[in-house]
């Protein structure tokens, strides 16, 4: 039996509409941490939440929070 993994990141257009509700402080320290880290805004954005959800995650694809809460 074949397990089929399916890859699932935020898109451009749903960072635009999640980053245009932030106050202007965490936008500035989000765009800051994305020109350190020489990656795109939604790839920041999504290692942030996949690490608050699970400390060794760096993306969603790495998050076990699934397998963690099955336990």
């Amino acid at each position: 039996m074949m397990t089929q993994t399916f890859t699932q990141h935020l898109s451009p257009e749903a960072i635009d509409r999640f980053v245009d509700d932030l106050p202007d402080y965490i936008k500035i320290a989000l765009l800051k941490k994305s020109s350190e880290l020489e990656c795109p805004l939604e790839a920041t954005i999504e290692m942030a939440i996949a690490n608050f959800l699970d400390e060794e995650a760096l993306s969603f694809e790495d998050c076990l929070l699934s397998q963690r809460l099955q336990k």
